[in-house]
């Protein structure tokens, strides 16, 4: 029997974790990376013969290529790369050190480009595969506080909705995933970035205050739900490009679309103004 190969990277922890576990659950094959494989060499050692565990820190050249190779000659290719590691640094934009949002945006983004690139000649060559890039509802609506993060997810999202634009006509595939508020620990592993500045205490600082009182119930999405979501929608015929999950994200995403359009709308005759006259009939796109 045929099984789909997986590269997930953060298996080790939330979304990540949980997608990895449903996947072998369901009897396909999966390469758990995470830059620790405490949790990942756990799960593959609950099926021996279809999960294999790789030490993956994303910003690293050297640990793309090798969890690459890794995967390909225990089981010959990858299917399915799921770009899931990300991190997050929370301040206002003025308040946050630029090491950190450096380091956010070589996990969230730069990291996932490289990974893309790399498993792309082989699924090129199969004319088969699909690229999963997790993004968030942050990725189209932003918030205070939270921008340097929104903004890694924003240019994810970007690049992969010019992937997909590149890669369909040769048979390969791609989608972007925005959760909202999942249960994943997630709360516990961000951090603060920076001194906060007094400003910004009704903005930023607002979300800065509320991280130490957040408990797991705040957050509705449950992962094991999120990973049956993404499994089907990635092996599906004709997946689709945007996939929202948790009904938080649906909100939060639809009044962005709603403010989007009104602008959108209300400025239109400011849009046609600026043009040469006589000029949109030829325009390139």
């Amino acid at each position: 029997m045929s099984r789909t190969t997986w590269l997930i990277t953060g298996a080790s922890s939330g979304l990540g974790k949980a997608l990895a576990e449903h996947v072998l659950a369901n009897g396909d094959q999966v390469v758990a990376t995470a830059s620790s494989t405490q949790a990942t060499t756990e799960l593959a050692s609950r099926y021996p013969e279809t999960a294999l565990a790789v030490r993956l820190d994303v910003t690293d050249p050297a640990d793309r290529v090798a969890a690459v190779r890794a995967a390909e000659e225990r089981f010959g290719s990858i299917d399915i790369l799921v770009n899931n590691a990300a991190i997050d640094f929370i301040g206002a934009l003025e308040e946050q050190e630029e090491s950190d949002y450096r380091r956010l945006f070589e996990v969230n983004f730069f990291g996932a480009v490289a990974l893309t690139r790399a498993v792309l000649p082989g699924m090129r060559a199969r004319r088969s595969g699909t690229i999963v890039n997790v993004s968030s509802m942050d990725g189209l609506a932003s918030l205070p506080a939270n921008g340097f993060y929104s903004s890694s997810k924003f240019a994810l999202e970007g690049f992969t909705e010019a992937l997909w634009q590149e890669i369909e006509p040769i048979g390969l595939r791609a989608m972007i995933i925005q959760p909202g508020s999942f249960r994943t620990g997630i709360e516990n592993r961000t951090k603060a970035s920076g001194e906060a500045i007094a400003d910004y205490a009704d903005t930023a600082g607002a979300f800065r205050g509320m991280m130490g009182s957040l408990t797991p119930e705040m957050f509705p999405g449950d992962p094991e739900r999120a990973a049956e979501a993404i499994r089907q929608v990635a092996t599906a015929p004709e997946p689709p490009h945007w996939v929202v999950l948790g009904s938080d994200a649906q909100r939060r995403i639809g009044v962005k679309l709603e403010q989007l359009r009104a602008e959108f709308d209300a400025g239109k005759d400011l849009a046609y103004s600026t043009d040469f006259p006589g000029a949109a009939a030829n325009a390139v796109l």
